[in-house]
């Protein structure tokens, strides 16, 4: 993957000025800019602070352009649930071939006119097509210019690629009703190298190693030497055969290069038409490793080669040989998930179905993965050695993974890490009152525990798979409602700032379109429907004028236990000023602006809790509001946006 050069002469796009900023590691986006094929002004300025870019430089004259425009557009419909913005650049080409060529694809976003090369000269870009992220902050990100253009239905093969560096979740399978079922290893007969041929059905009953690879690829030869040298060590009988699939069909030079890196130890197959590459998907890296076991099943597959590969492969070559697993965990650090699941391979299949799993990815979208109160629980280890560090990213410590809940190693290396009190204590660490109101750890166990999750029928795993994690209602039901009237005689500031407010007219818009009365709507455009004290659904909002808006109780819950002469004035409201913006704050908004009736609201939460802000009283304390501390918050998201834009 090869990001433009940037120019040294080129201003920064102006990053988001933020304390981590000057310590992050990433190269900052040239500003540039133009007109778009349709005649309106754009700079990638303007669209900083906002979520992430996708930009998509393209030649529309270069046959390969075209399978990758076809990815870009099947992501496109995408942008809005995931927070991200596609900007085409048209380079190399007139403005009517770029124009015509985005029509004929369907490409429905704007796209930059760079018919005189500006932009190209500016960030020295040398290939007909580039697809380049940039953070909400400005910062670059990945950059692809190497597709599996010829490969059969490429696009498709692109869209895959790109929704994985995206994070943009595939739609799930049902989960099979077997947890522990692995997908048929597609059978299949290719001419060997050196003549014959090769069937893989005639080979069940013995484990197989499928190595797809290129003889000049030094990855390839490293994930080679290191199967050369582990193989012989697993008992005859039982050890998995090796055969490699040449991605080029070059006998010669595949037969010379493997002679001369002492490497001809195995048996070799051509693959002439891609047929085999195509029944196992492989083309978008080598080496690509796939395990099959004695059922001719996928047990295990891998793609590239680093370091960290071989413990894992030790573990899963043992496990296909049928021979005693080898614990490898990390004697420094921490492990990862994937190898734990070797041996503990319903926990894996049971974790993926959680949110668990896809805890990192709701960072990156909403763009906190460089937030480090954010990162600490969404990762693995987080500060502690060995563990996720946010200046040198890996991905296997990547979500709240097997070690979050287990320490370090599991009970393997870490016995003590789970008190005698049980989980509770673990999960309370991140699920914490300011983080995650409305915890409750009985309630909230069996979405995460394994066996719960592996009792569950197929269709209740398959909807937990399709679960997106939507808001939920997050604040107490006990205390009946009272109207935001009992409140302005203590929070006479508060009141004020409220009452300038659109939430304190939100029935007006119900009203303007004759709808005031309708009860599906009235929900969201009242304080406590249909609750103890609330606004009784359906009725006139001129009988009720203080419930008829979205009152104080509509955010912090209800008031009867809190405006009581003798009540305890803490812990009988819920006050959020300590809370957490994204983790708190927009599941209370969330109910309401959601994707349906706000679209991009939870994508710009911290933007709108600025204009709705009235807090006077220091969360929890009782204790006017330091003059410092009001600043802090007027100092939040909305001046990071600024600072962005300037």
């Amino acid at each position: 993957d090869d990001a433009p050069a940037a120019s040294a002469t080129a201003a920064p796009a102006s990053p988001a000025a933020t304390p981590a900023a000057a310590e992050r590691a990433e190269r900052p986006l040239p500003d540039f800019g133009g007109t778009t094929l349709d005649g309106r002004p754009l700079t990638v300025r303007s669209l900083l602070g906002r979520g992430r870019i996708v930009l998509f430089f393209f030649n529309p004259e270069v046959e390969a352009v075209r399978p990758v425009a076809s990815a870009i557009a099947a992501i496109a419909g995408d942008q809005t649930r995931h927070n991200f913005e596609l900007v085409g650049v048209a380079v190399g080409s007139s403005r009517e071939k770029a124009r015509a060529f985005a029509d004929e694809i369907g490409l429905r976003f704007p796209i930059l006119d760079d018919s005189n090369a500006d932009i190209t000269q500016r960030l020295g870009l040398r290939s007909p097509v580039l697809v380049l992220s940039v953070d909400a902050d400005g910062y670059m990100g990945f950059g692809m210019t190497s597709f599996p253009t010829d490969a059969p239905d490429a696009p498709h093969h692109i869209e895959k690629m790109l929704r994985e560096r995206l994070r943009l979740p595939e739609a799930r399978e049902p989960a099979a009703a077997n947890l522990l079922a692995r997908p048929e290893a597609p059978v299949f007969t290719a001419p060997l190298l050196d003549g014959g041929e090769f069937r893989l059905a005639e080979h069940r009953g013995t484990p197989i190693v499928l190595v797809f690879f290129l003889h000049t690829c030094p990855h390839c030869h490293h994930a080679l030497e290191f199967l050369k040298a582990e193989l012989p060590k697993i008992e005859e009988s039982k050890r998995p055969v090796l055969y490699g699939v040449s991605v080029v069909d070059a006998p010669g030079p595949v037969r010379a290069a493997l002679r001369e890196a002492k490497l001809d130890f195995f048996p070799v197959l051509r693959d002439p038409d891609d047929a085999v590459r195509t029944a196992y998907g492989t083309f978008s890296g080598v080496p690509d490793i796939v395990l099959i076991d004695r059922d001719g099943r996928i047990a295990h597959r891998t793609q590239g080669w680093t370091d960290r590969d071989e413990p894992m492969m030790r573990m899963q070559l043992a496990k296909i040989a049928g021979t005693k697993v080898p614990m490898l965990l990390s004697r420094t650090g921490y492990t990862g998930n994937d190898v734990c699941g070797v041996c503990h391979e319903l926990e894996a299949r049971t974790w993926e179905l959680t949110k668990h799993a896809r805890a990192f990815d709701t960072l990156v979208t909403h763009g906190a993965d460089h937030d480090a109160e954010c990162v600490s629980c969404h990762v693995v280890g987080f500060g502690a050695p060995g563990g996720f560090d946010m200046q040198a990213p890996v991905a296997h410590l990547e979500d709240v993974g097997c070690e979050t809940c287990h320490g370090r190693g599991g009970p393997h290396l870490s016995p003590d890490h789970v008190a005698s009190g049980g989980y509770e204590a673990v999960c309370t660490t991140c699920h914490n009152p300011t983080h995650s109101l409305g915890f409750d750890f009985a309630t909230f166990r069996p979405r995460i525990s394994h066996t719960a999750i592996a009792a569950l029928a197929p269709e209740e795993r398959a909807r937990l798979a399709r679960d997106t994690g939507g808001p939920r209602d997050v604040l107490p039901k006990a205390a009946a409602i009272v109207g935001s009237d009992a409140c302005k005689g203590c929070h006479e500031a508060e009141f004020a700032t409220w009452s300038a407010s659109p939430h304190a007219r939100a029935i007006d818009s119900l009203a303007a379109q004759g709808r005031g009365e309708d009860s599906a709507c009235q929900k969201c455009h009242v304080t406590g429907a249909g609750r103890d004290g609330g606004f009784p659904l359906g009725e006139a909002p001129s009988g009720h004028p203080d419930l008829a808006r979205v009152g104080c109780e509509s955010c912090h819950g209800g008031g009867g236990d809190h405006v009581a002469p003798d009540a305890p004035k803490r812990g009988t409201i819920v006050s959020l000023g300590d809370k957490c913006d994204s983790c708190v704050i927009l599941q209370i908004c969330g109910s309401c602006h959601d994707a349906a009736n706000d679209p991009k609201f939870e994508f710009s939460v911290e933007e709108h809790i600025e204009r709705q802000r009235h807090g006077t009283i220091e969360a929890g304390t009782g204790k006017p509001l330091s003059t410092s501390a009001l600043d802090g918050h007027l100092q939040g998201g909305a001046a990071r946006a600024l600072a962005a834009l300037r």
